[in-house]
């Protein structure tokens, strides 16, 4: 009888001795090395960092489910324990089918093996016979584009060409469960979209797929499920839309507009923003914009140095509340030349008629001086819009429509 589920967790967790080698592929010499320091401080408090911790879930064969989760909350931890690259500290993993797996660049590869051995590697470690992957052969080839390479040792490879040939292999030898990671955001976007059609027609085949990416347009377009980790912790589990809603909302800036303590920005640093406010037309605070009304979004930014600001660039990025980009206003766009900005003060992004209809909606922040990028806040902070009169018509956007993009101005004309 066939198992209802193909993948059953309970109270797993997995630790690690932060400044140990432990589990990582240790020589012997390191093994030991590591016995005679843990007896010598053997008294002393061990600093403990818990990937995982006391996780229960089941995944129901055919399901596809989307692993989301800020990084470090254990996502890539959970894939490796799944593919048994990694052993857990506590609990059990049952799996019912056999596994390919897609994690780091250069997992479940031998460097010195051409592409055509590493092919047939992996198809007899999921217990595939030479006449089951001769039959798929040509097929991954195709799908990976390195047929001029095939006899070539993947040491020698490009990220692009390991990346497109791991996929093909994992997606084209028919594992019943497919584990999926970030890795794909390595390849260019013609392959990327290549691969996210192969994952919705492996799924239509009613394989098991466990996804992780921080797309939320992809996560969308083929899960129905989604997961959310936090801290190593199953904090979400549901349908994906409402399990990417609360992602965005635990991901957002406190609600005070106070930007100084977020923590998940890129850029060099040397300038920041520290704080964000609505104003109306008049500059007055506002709480939520009004969709036709004006939005003045007013950002305070200081720079570790004393000197100004020469050549910059700022953008404000606006995306519905499932993470999908609406519109981007960068300054580059409109402005004749480079913003000159001093080393510490306030800018203004003001947009004349707010083009979005009643809904929430996230922003992101983006800081650039002389080519270089210094403070980046990706979908930072919250803002609610409500309906206005966009079209002075007196009337309201459809209910249903409410929060489905952006409004434009239009005209309808017979003859």
């Amino acid at each position: 009888m066939k198992a209802p589920f193909a993948i059953h967790v309970e109270s797993l967790s997995k630790s690690y001795r932060l400044g140990s080698n432990s589990g990582l592929g240790q020589t012997l010499r390191d093994t030991v090395t590591e016995f005679f320091r843990f007896e010598k401080n053997n008294n002393a408090t061990e600093d403990i960092f818990w990937a995982i911790k006391n996780l229960n879930l089941e995944i129901k064969a055919g399901e596809v489910v989307g692993v989301i989760g800020r990084n470090g909350a254990g996502k890539s931890t959970l894939l490796k324990i799944l593919s048994r690259i990694t052993e857990p500290t506590n609990g059990t993993v049952k799996i019912y089918g056999r596994v390919g797996s897609l994690l780091e660049v250069g997992t479940g590869f031998h460097p010195e093996l051409s592409g055509r051995d590493n092919i047939y590697l992996n198809g007899s470690i999921l217990g595939m016979g030479r006449r089951e992957i001769d039959r798929k052969f040509d097929e991954i080839v195709s799908f990976a584009e390195i047929e001029k390479f095939i006899d070539t040792p993947v040491k020698r490879y490009s990220s692009g060409m390991y990346v497109r040939l791991a996929f093909a292999v994992a997606a084209h030898l028919e594992p019943e469960i497919l584990l999926i990671d970030e890795v794909l955001s390595v390849g260019d976007a013609a392959f990327q979209k290549k691969c996210l059609g192969k994952i919705g027609q492996v799924s239509s085949e009613g394989r098991t797929v466990l996804f992780v990416s921080h797309n939320t347009s992809a996560l969308l377009g083929l899960c129905k499920r989604g997961i959310l980790l936090e801290q190593g912790a199953l904090t979400a589990d549901g349908a994906i839309e409402s399990v990417v809603r609360d992602y965005m909302k635990r991901s957002l800036a406190n609600a005070s507009g106070d930007l100084s303590s977020y923590s998940d920005r890129q850029g060099n640093g040397r300038v920041r923003f520290t704080q964000v406010t609505f104003e109306d037309a008049a500059g007055n605070f506002i709480e939520h914009g009004v969709s036709g009304q004006p939005l003045v979004i007013k950002l305070a930014y200081k720079s570790s140095g004393a000197t100004s600001l020469p050549h910059c660039r700022l953008a404000v990025t606006f995306y519905d509340n499932l993470g999908q980009a609406l519109f981007n206003c960068s300054s580059d766009l409109v402005e004749e030349s480079p913003i000159n900005l001093d080393a510490q003060g306030t800018v203004k992004c003001v947009i004349p008629r707010l083009p979005l209809s009643q809904s929430h909606y996230l922003l992101t922040f983006f800081l650039e001086a002389n080519n270089e990028i210094e403070d980046w806040l990706h979908q930072a902070v919250e803002l609610k819009v409500i309906d206005g009169d966009y079209y002075g018509t007196g009337r309201l956007y459809p209910k249903g429509w409410q929060g489905k993009g952006v409004l434009v101005p239009y005209t309808w004309i017979a003859g």
